[in-house]
């Protein structure tokens, strides 16, 4: 995901002056922005990033960014500047919650409305790919109705480094340890070292892409999604960026298209454009199928 992480290079300091320079543009590449309460961060992963880069300083690997003399500083700077913590089955309840209110009053509005084609579901960021794997064994292993509706599960983020990681499908102890058992077994292979890659079928089943989701555009290019997971994101966002990010995801939903935010997440402090809609299982966000814009 984005969420900002922790890590240590030596060596490297930026001045008040540049700290405060790199994190506006940062923050306008991505939404996210430091507060000085991150200084040592950014500070030790800019340094690796100027090191790893060939640049002699700071201020020529900066001016690369600016001016776009070497585009793929930017995606190395995104890839090092964000973490990726996450694991199979995170939140389980609100899986719960799309098989058993989500996906029902889905299919319902689909047969009101005549409408054909798949269920179009997102996980946004997709991080290393446990959660979009997590949707798919959830709907293998548990919604009868998969054997006679169409689904696509596309799956998003902005680091490039997790995108492969998600593409290979290969997990540790950690990230499957919520995973039962007889799952395990007939959707992984082990592939030594306690490492298991998830099957082949899941793998080519989900489309991985990458996507900031402050890019009106960017989203925009998608089809719209009947479900989106926009999990443990937005608390990372000012709210500026909050609010851009939810009419992006406005509008990348159906008409009474539903989005799951994570559990510390409230879309009432962002934004009025989406519906509240209390689950047995917990909260959910509507787009209303009328009276509402953009």
């Amino acid at each position: 995901m984005y969420a900002p992480a922790s890590g240590a290079e030596d060596g490297f300091t930026l001045s008040d002056t540049d700290f405060e320079r790199f994190r506006e543009f940062f923050y306008r590449r991505t939404g996210i922005q430091f507060s000085p309460a991150k200084r040592y961060f950014v500070d030790k992963r800019v340094g690796a990033c100027v090191r790893s880069s060939g640049e002699d300083s700071f201020a020529s690997w900066f001016a690369s960014l600016r001016l776009g003399i070497r585009p793929e500083l930017t995606q190395e700077m995104i890839n090092q500047l964000t973490v990726n913590e996450t694991y199979f089955l995170r939140e389980d309840y609100q899986f719960d919650g799309l098989l058993n209110s989500v996906l029902p009053s889905v299919m319902s509005e689909r047969a009101r409305a005549g409408r054909t084609g798949p269920v179009r579901i997102l996980s946004l960021p997709c991080s290393t790919g446990e959660e979009p794997y997590s949707i798919a064994l959830r709907l293998l292993e548990e919604w009868p109705s998969i054997d006679h509706v169409d689904v696509e599960i596309h799956a998003a983020d902005i680091d490039t480094n997790v995108l492969g990681h998600a593409r290979r499908g290969v997990y540790g102890t950690r990230s499957l340890q919520r995973v039962p058992p007889a799952w395990l077994s007939r959707h992984f292979t082990p592939t030594g070292g306690g490492f298991h890659q998830i099957s082949g079928d899941i793998r080519s089943a989900i489309s991985f892409s990458l996507l900031n989701i402050t890019d009106t555009g960017q989203m925009q290019a998608f089809e719209p999604f009947d479900v989106i997971f926009c999990r443990n994101l937005l608390i990372y966002f000012d709210e500026l960026s909050s609010r851009r990010a939810a009419e992006n995801l406005y509008g990348a939903l159906r008409p009474g298209g539903h989005l799951f935010l994570g559990h510390s997440e409230s879309m009432s402090r962002i934004s009025p454009i989406f519906t509240p809609c209390r689950l047995p299982e917990g909260l959910v966000y509507r787009r209303p199928t009328t009276g509402a814009t953009r």
